[in-house]
């Protein structure tokens, strides 16, 4: 097979994508990378039917890589995960109201292109959660104890450009993360990016059949096949704060060939989901997900 993988560049020296470049490429598959952020594209010879078995896209939120994997699908190319939900998860605010309305436990979510706006919420919502809505990796996610914090800090946040708030969900300063790669859920845990003391670095868990149907089901409303899924225990239960396409893969056993296969066999049945959940997502109700086996790896 031929695959067309489109790296930013901060993404160019990571065990992810590069670990999957080199172990598919070792199958024997050719693999082009095309670093979106620095190359000049002729976007008519980029994109050409016929020229890939399918892209696969590792960019920044926000980066160029979407609107080229986009203009790959427009040619009806397969594209890895589908372009339209990759739109739908990397804006967290669309990511939201998308989630709340098809059931998901998600918090209630404000949005606002200025941050004085959100001094508009009712002072009974603080401590807020707020981060940038194309936010990823943690990035300049903050804790706002107080509407007066919230004020203080509108020069800062003025830079993000549109932004979520969301009530802060109490927990242990510990974030459950589940990744499906190839039909299966994998879980594990690191300390969160809110938390003081950064002490749990990554480590797998047992995975809960609670938690693992919320997982499949994040898959299922918005149209994604390989994904992450970020999820505090909060004093009512499980709660989804965030949804990544493609991502780190970080302690999933032989995360590279895993990955590797899923993405060979997504190319060659032309995609999964190809949209049609995220499609969907507005209107219809979702279907009961199939079942997806948990991992059940305990305590490392």
């Amino acid at each position: 097979m031929r695959l067309c993988f489109l790296v930013e560049e901060r993404y160019r020296h990571d065990g992810m994508p590069r670990e999957v470049i080199r172990q598919l490429s070792a199958w024997g598959h050719q693999v082009d990378v095309v670093r979106p952020g620095r190359s000049l594209l002729r976007m008519s010879d980029a994109v050409r039917a016929g020229s890939h078995d399918a892209w696969v896209l590792k960019t920044v939120s926000g980066g160029p890589g979407l609107t080229l994997l986009e203009a790959a699908s427009a040619v009806g190319l397969t594209t890895v995960n589908d372009a339209r939900a990759i739109r739908g998860v990397r804006d967290k605010a669309l990511a939201a109201a998308i989630g709340r309305s098809r059931g998901l436990p998600l918090p209630p979510t404000y949005a606002a292109a200025r941050p004085e706006t959100l001094e508009e919420i009712p002072e009974a919502e603080f401590p807020l959660v707020v981060k940038p809505a194309d936010g990823s990796s943690g990035r300049a996610v903050r804790l706002v104890p107080t509407p007066d914090r919230l004020r203080a800090l509108r020069a800062e946040l003025a830079v993000e450009g549109m932004l979520i708030a969301q009530p802060y969900v109490p927990n242990s300063g510990i974030d459950l993360k589940v990744y499906c790669v190839d039909g299966e859920l994998h879980a594990t845990e690191r300390s969160s990016p809110l938390s003081p003391d950064g002490g749990v670095r990554g480590r797998r868990v047992r995975l809960s059949a609670e938690v693992a149907a919320i997982a499949a089901e994040v898959g299922a409303v918005y149209g994604l096949d390989l994904y992450g899924v970020d999820v505090l225990l909060g004093p009512d239960g499980p709660v989804v704060v965030d949804v990544n396409d493609f991502p780190s893969f970080k302690e999933v056993p032989d995360a590279a060939a895993r990955v590797g296969r899923a993405v060979l066999e997504l190319a060659r049945r032309g995609g999964a989901r190809s949209g049609a959940a995220f499609v969907g997502a507005l209107a219809e109700p979702v279907l009961a997900p199939e079942p997806v086996p948990a991992v059940a790896t305990g305590r490392l």
